[in-house]
């Protein structure tokens, strides 16, 4: 009987490898396991992170290509307007871009708190409240525009040069205006990963510009108001775009039309918003300083072409 019983303890079928060599590989499996999620978590991670980065990159894109085709064709005009038009736009436009931007760059964090909260009502509100503040801003800067001329004179610019800027810079008032409502509803639509709405618009409007600047300078010979109304169309296209977007159900859980609440709490928006914007222009305003030197040179149009280019 106890040889019965040391018999029926021993397995019907001998394991194919020693327990060791058992325990190493369900290891190595595991490890195998390990190193596939790793890769499919990676691979997700980085199709998230294009899917937000991916528009802005288009949008900074476009917006610095309308910058090198007006460059460009302006350069056939003449060289004085070359130079007027890298004044221009290195110094009175980065400037106020730059304080558009980094005040609209509030309302990112606004909506991204909102949003992750699920309170998608604020969002159309905050939206709002950036409009209003940042078109009183644009209003406020408007003057720089108006008198570009008599200002860049006296920081020591040529008087030729600054005689065609003046001209420039009046085509540049709907520019910086479209810029108002440009960066808020990139940031609005972002929050929301809406993203393909903007990457659409922001090739389209690239795309407009060069086929309109080359029929304005090369066929119709319009010159400089060619290639500044091209660009006045352009920008303003994406805007136009993204605000149809919105108003007729793209954001139907955030844009619920426009509400008495947006004029409630201004003072803490633009302080954030202020905030916001001060530590980009400190940033970005380096440039504008290095091209306001170049313009006390001795051959000042040479110069400030030449800078444009680089």
């Amino acid at each position: 009987v106890e040889e019965a019983m040391e018999k029926s303890k021993v397995p019907l079928l001998e394991p194919a490898w020693p327990p060791a060599d058992i325990d190493r590989r369900s290891s190595a499996g595991g490890d195998e396991g390990e190193e596939e999620g790793l890769g499919r978590r990676l691979v997700e991670e980085n199709r998230k992170l294009w899917v937000v980065a991916g528009p802005s990159i288009c949008t900074r894109f476009s917006t610095f290509g309308l910058t090198i085709i007006s460059q460009a064709f302006i350069g056939h005009i003449g060289p004085t307007e070359l130079a007027a038009y890298a004044l221009v736009s290195t110094v009175l436009m980065r400037f106020s871009i730059d304080v558009l931007m980094g005040m609209a760059s509030a309302l990112e964090t606004l909506c991204g708190q909102s949003y992750g909260a699920k309170q998608y009502h604020m969002l159309g509100i905050y939206l709002q409240r950036s409009w209003i503040i940042l078109f009183a801003c644009a209003v406020a800067m408007l003057s720089i525009y108006l008198f570009t001329s008599p200002l860049l004179v006296f920081l020591g610019q040529d008087p030729a040069i600054c005689s065609v800027a003046g001209t420039i810079a009046l085509w540049y008032i709907p520019i910086m205006l479209s810029s108002v409502c440009s960066y808020t509803l990139q940031m609005y639509l972002q929050a929301q990963s809406k993203n393909a709405i903007i990457t659409y618009l922001a090739f389209l409007n690239l795309g407009i510009h060069l086929l309109l600047s080359w029929l304005a300078t090369a066929r119709f010979d319009l010159g400089l108001a060619g290639v500044m109304g091209s660009n006045i169309i352009a920008v303003w296209i994406p805007v136009f775009g993204q605000l149809v977007f919105v108003f007729f159900g793209g954001c139907p859980q955030t844009w619920t039309g426009f509400s008495s609440a947006a004029f409630a709490d201004l003072g803490a928006v633009f302080k954030l918003s202020m905030s916001s914007g001060v530590m980009l222009c400190l940033e970005m305003w380096y440039n504008t300083i290095l091209v306001l030197l170049t313009g006390n040179m001795k051959n000042a149009q040479i110069a400030l072409d030449a800078l444009s280019i680089w």
